[in-house]
Parts: structure tokens; sequence; C-alpha cells
């Protein structure tokens, strides 16, 4: 519903600028917006066809490592996490492994692929509610949890600056990590409070504090080189990482020996599925994006942002990426269509395009989570799990800008 209002805006929003345009004495307004609409049709449906290999890829290598165990592997290294973040779950609960492969999913960037799993663990989390149209405590920390987003591996992200011409698609993986880790560490630690959790656990401690010494190490490390250096290092790591998780899942398989090809085949069928299923999303937002854009509609409201942040003093380089920040918890598809926007208007490798990209990946879409999640198993009374998510979707969109101007200036 919110997203329906948002679409109807950009039009009535872009047809108000045009005709003010119009009124200037610029009549090439409207053949601008009208090109602007078949182009960004058409650049949707080339990114959905260039995403369907990608999904197609991590889906099947996905379904490789459920069956290969690693996902039951994972599960038992966290299960003492887990325990004390989610107190009123029994240890040996069918949710417990869900929500994990939810989360691991989410780790991975296949945004798409958790969602099911995300909805399974909602669902046995619904089991052992005593009051079935309330949420429990344990489903708001789900819930916040998938609406900060830790992601290690933000694959869609550079799969879309590679697609826009990249020099080095990869470059924006520390930026995204340092932000998502933000959003979900004050996600975790404010909801421990409210909760009444206790933080001062020594296996709680050890996990938050480890995260935190190792993500503030990376921070320092790299904020210490050049440019050049971090944006080097930054690529590596994430080639590595990904490498390491696919021969991970192969070697996981030949000693179950599995048949892989068969496995992954399952798998890259629901990636080509999924990928089928997002052209309309991809087109009716790019479309009404284009338009508005094309209308001037875009630029009068970041020159104004722009004004306000140069009178109160702070560089106003990033304003350009901050609808993406205003669209993020409202609509997935519609911050997605904002940053592949900014990467064609101003260049993939530009900075706005990459503080958009570290925004895009810092958090998941809160009101769309929180909805779906619910709603599939009737939760009506949500109680305080959006002021939390709003909280944490906050913290990401902040560090992602903050995180942008160390490894980027």
């Amino acid at each position: 519903m919110v997203l329906n209002y948002i679409w109807i805006v950009f039009f009535i929003v872009a047809f108000v600028a045009s005709i003010l345009r119009s009124a200037t004495g610029d009549f090439t307004v409207w053949s601008e917006v009208m090109g602007a609409s078949f182009t960004s049709a058409a650049n949707a449906f080339e990114i959905a066809l260039y995403l369907t290999g990608v999904l197609s890829l991590w889906l099947g290598l996905m379904k490789i490592g459920e069956r290969a165990g690693v996902i039951h592997v994972f599960g038992r290294l966290v299960s003492p996490l887990f325990s004390r973040l989610f107190p009123g779950v029994p240890k040996d609960h069918p949710a417990m492994g869900s929500m994990f492969m939810n989360m691991s999913a989410n780790m991975l960037g296949l945004d798409n692929a958790a969602t099911p799993l995300g909805l399974k663990a909602m669902q046995e989390l619904q089991s052992v509610n005593p009051q079935k149209d309330r949420a429990t405590d344990a489903m708001i920390m789900f819930l916040v949890l998938n609406a900060s987003g830790l992601c290690l591996i933000p694959i869609s992200i550079m799969m879309y600056r590679a697609q826009a011409g990249a020099a080095n698609p990869t470059d924006v993986f520390l930026p995204i990590l340092v932000a998502t880790f933000m959003a979900t560490f004050v996600g975790i630690v404010s909801l421990c409070i409210r909760q009444r959790i206790r933080l001062f656990d020594p296996v709680l401690l050890s996990w938050l504090g480890g995260m935190a010494a190792v993500i503030g190490f990376i921070v320092w490390f790299f904020s210490s080189l050049p440019r050049e250096t971090v944006q080097l290092w930054s690529g590596m790591i994430a080639n590595i990482i990904l490498f390491s998780v696919i021969i991970l899942f192969i070697l996981a398989g030949i000693r179950r020996r599995l048949n892989m090809y068969e496995a992954f085949i399952e798998g890259a069928k629901d990636g080509f599925k999924t990928a089928v299923m997002i052209i309309p999303y991809l087109v009716a937002i790019l479309v009404a994006i284009g338009m508005f854009r094309a209308s001037g509609a875009m630029d009068v409201l970041t020159d104004a942002m722009a004004s306000v942040v140069v009178w109160l003093g702070f560089d106003a380089d990033w304003v350009a990426a901050l609808p993406t920040a205003i669209m993020k918890p409202l609509s997935g598809s519609g911050s997605r269509g904002l940053m592949v926007d900014l990467m064609n208007t101003y260049g993939a490798d530009s900075f706005v395009a990459r503080v958009s990209a570290s925004i895009q990946g810092s958090t998941d879409t809160m009101f769309y989570v929180l909805a779906v999640y619910f709603g599939s198993v009737g939760v009506k009374r949500t109680r305080y799990a959006v002021s939390y998510a709003l909280l944490a979707d906050v913290v990401g969109s902040v560090s992602g800008i903050i995180a942008a101007y160390i490894f980027f200036r």
C-alpha cells in the first residue's frame, strides 16, 4: 500500500514539475519525460535479465550448501548466541534453524532467497506464541535483525555496479560491511535493553564485542591507507570471501557425496523464477523515477537539501544520494531504482553513486519486512517493532554515508 502511494506521488509530482517548467518556456520537458519512460523501461528489463544469471548461480550454490549440511554446522556455531537473543524459544525448536538459514541468506546478500526462509521462521515462532495476534519478543528481535539486514557479501549491489560499468564493482564491500554492522549492533543492543536481556552475559558480550573489535580494526586499518590501496584491498577481500564460500559449499558436497549438479539446477530454477518475478516491479519503479528525474523534480529536491546542508556547515556532496536513504525503509525496489538511476546519471564510480550503494546495503526494507512477515502469521499488534526497526534503519543510513567518506574521500 505504501509503495502504491509513493508510485502515484512520483507521477503526479513529475506532471506538476513538467507544467511548471513549461510555464517558463521550456517545452522540451514533455519529450524528455516521455523519453525517460521508454528508456527506463528498457533499462529495467536489461537489469533483470543480467540478474537472472547471478540469482540462478547463488541460489543454486545455496541449495548445495543446504544439502551438504553447511547451514546446519553454522547453526550449531551460533546456537550459543541465538539461545540468548531468543530466550523465549526452546533451544531445539525448528525456528532456530529457520532463523539462521534466513540470516545466512541475508548475510550472503541473497535477499530473495532469505524471504521464504524468514516466512517459515515466523510461522514456527508463531507456534510458540500464546497470543496469536500479538508479536512476541522473539518475533520482534527476529524482525529487527532482518530489517537491520546484516550483510557480509552484498552480491546484488556489486552486480548492479558491474552492470553499470564500475571499474571495481566490489569496492563498496567494506563501507557496506561497516554500515550494516552498525545498524545490526544498535538494533541488538537497543532491543536487549528493551527486552531486559542481560547484555553483560559472557557469551553475548563476547560475540558483540568480538564483532565490534573486528569492524573497528577494519575501519582503522583501511582509513589509514591511500585511497587506491583501500579500493584494491576492499575488492580483493570481497572476491576472496566470495570464492571461499563457493569452494566451501563444493567441498562439503563432495564429502557428502551429493549429486551437486542436480542440487544446483534445483536452486538455479528458483533463481530464474525470482528474476522473472522482479521484472514488473523494476519496470514500474524505474519508469516512475525516470520520469520524476526528467521533469526536474529530483533536482529541485536535492538542491533544496544541499542548500540546507551547506547552510548548516556540512559537506553536501552526498546529498544527491539522500533520496535512497528516504526510500530505503519504504521500498526495496524503490531504493534500488534510485541507486541504479544515480549510477546511470552520475556514473557508477562517482562518489554519490558509492554513497547510495553504501546506504542501499546498510539495511533491509523495513516496512516491507514488517508487513510481509507479520502479515504471514496474522499478527496485528506489532508493539514496538516499528520504532526499533526504524532506529536501526536510520543508524545504517548515517553509517553508510560516514563510511563512504572514510573509504572514498
